[in-house]
């Protein structure tokens, strides 16, 4: 008969107690690594294959508390220390002063999200969106937004009749205070579509 074995994985002994070490050339866009004592997410990474030399990956990350952004270069095959993240799905509620608060869909629980965390996340945030927020140790370190969301426009100037170029554009501010250009013939009160990771005008949400 075996003798009992415990295989529980070994845990390091600092504060980061969820990770593995994996492959430059494997990071990808919301994944989250630890480097010099921080968790930090990857915004972009570029792999390159130069015609001399060994291939490498450029990487953005910015910061899981939100306290800045930084960029590096590893070789290929480097390994990095990839955190263990949960992404769970979660609606958005409201908003505080100090940041915003979701509610996980399968527990119900609720959770703030430091407003330094979410960036520019928050100008297309309206109640009721449902999004992924990546949870590291059960703290929240990062949103995944929706390619786009469809917000309404609270102020624009009066629309054009007849008006249908679209070369020439005008402000307009939505329902969550995000400020865009569309076209002289959207006008206030009616849905846009808005890319999350420009803020450009996509086109407007028929009813």
């Amino acid at each position: 008969m075996s003798p009992n074995v415990d295989r529980t994985p070994a845990q390091p002994t600092d504060q980061f107690k969820e990770y593995f070490p994996v492959k430059a050339s494997e990071l990808k866009p919301g994944r989250a690594v630890v480097m010099d004592g921080q968790v930090w997410v990857v915004t972009n990474s570029d792999h390159v294959k130069p015609g001399k030399g060994p291939a490498y990956a450029q990487v953005k990350f910015k910061s899981a508390t939100g306290s800045g952004t930084t960029e590096k270069r590893f070789r290929s095959v480097e390994d990095v220390e990839q955190a263990v993240i949960d992404r769970r799905e979660m609606e958005y509620l409201y908003s505080d002063g100090t940041g915003a608060v979701f509610m996980d869909n399968e527990s119900y629980d609720q959770s703030t999200v430091h407003k330094n965390v979410l960036g520019d996340a928050m100008q297309y945030l309206k109640p009721n969106t449902q999004i992924v927020v990546l949870m590291y140790n059960d703290n929240p370190i990062s949103v995944e937004m929706p390619a786009a969301v469809e917000l309404q426009i609270t102020d624009t100037q009066p629309g054009i009749k007849g008006a249908t170029a679209t070369n020439q554009l005008k402000e307009a501010i939505c329902e969550t205070g995000l400020k865009t250009r569309v076209p002289p013939f959207v006008e206030t009160g009616e849905v846009i579509k808005v890319s999350t990771e420009t803020g450009e005008y996509l086109g407007r949400v028929k009813e």
